[in-house]
Parts: C-alpha cells; structure tokens; sequence
C-alpha cells in the first residue's frame, strides 16, 4: 500500500499563505489608515494563526508497505526556514506495534512506531497525521494492523 498527501498539503499551504498575506494587508492597509488598534488586531490575528498551524503541525506524508518494508517519509508542510525531510524506514517484520497518540487537546492524531531491535522495543519519533483524511489515516492503521497479525 502506498499513501501520499500531497495534493491536500498543497491546498493547505495555499489557505495557509493567502490568509497570512491577507492579514498582512489588512494590518498594512490599516496602518495606513492610521487605525493603530485594528492593525495591531490584524497583527495579533496573525500571530496566532501562525501558531495554531505550527500546533496542528500539519505534514506531508509518504507511507508505504510495499516490498517487506515500511517507509514514511514526512516533513513539515507550513515551515519557515529550511524544511526538515525525515525518513522512517525498516523491514516490515520488525514492527513491534504502533501507538495514535492524542495531541493539540484531543484534537490532532499523532503516530508513533515501535520496532524490535537487538537492544529491545525502540520508538520512532511521533508524525502529526492531521494533514490525512479520515479515510487515510483509517488505511494506515489498518495496514499496520495487518503486518502485526501475519
């Protein structure tokens, strides 16, 4: 099975930047009204709409189970700055368990891996999977759910 969010983390950086940009020139525009108290509104507004989408940490996310391995591949989709690409990747038998931790007040799933090493169980970092549908992420539990039962 292979996943891949692409064409929705492009409408959600295109909401994301014509919001940003519209809030900008909103602030602009009041500033130039001399309507100090909007704009710093319109600014404040900005502010936390850039924290909120880097709360959410909405990501780009390549999953895959193909060819006795599992791949996933996710970097962040809103960033500032250079874009941190990481890679998960491992033979499909050494998949210990999976766990959907709960983030952003219950709102946003989050994904963490658990594989066997020589040393013991090891977890992989958490993946924001609040950029999936419903129906994505549905598919990678199920996924993993099959490779834990073989």
């Amino acid at each position: 099975m292979i996943l891949d969010n692409s064409e929705r983390i492009k409408h959600i950086k295109r909401l994301f930047y014509m919001i940003s940009v519209l809030l900008v020139a909103s602030f602009a525009a009041l500033m130039f009204m001399d309507q100090v108290g909007r704009a710093l509104l319109a600014a404040g507004i900005l502010v936390v709409w850039f924290l909120v989408f880097q709360a959410i940490d909405f990501q780009y996310i390549y999953f895959s189970t193909d060819d006795d391995k599992i791949i996933l591949r996710f970097y962040p989709a809103v960033k500032f700055g250079r874009k941190e690409y990481q890679t998960i990747e491992f033979p499909s038998n050494l998949l210990h368990d999976y766990t959907i931790e709960k983030s952003v007040f219950g709102m946003v799933e989050d994904l963490v891996l658990l594989v066997r090493t020589k040393r013991g169980v090891a977890e992989y970092p958490s993946v924001s999977m609040a950029a999936l549908s419903q129906s994505d992420r549905q598919k990678i539990k199920r996924s993993l759910q099959e490779l834990l039962h073989r």
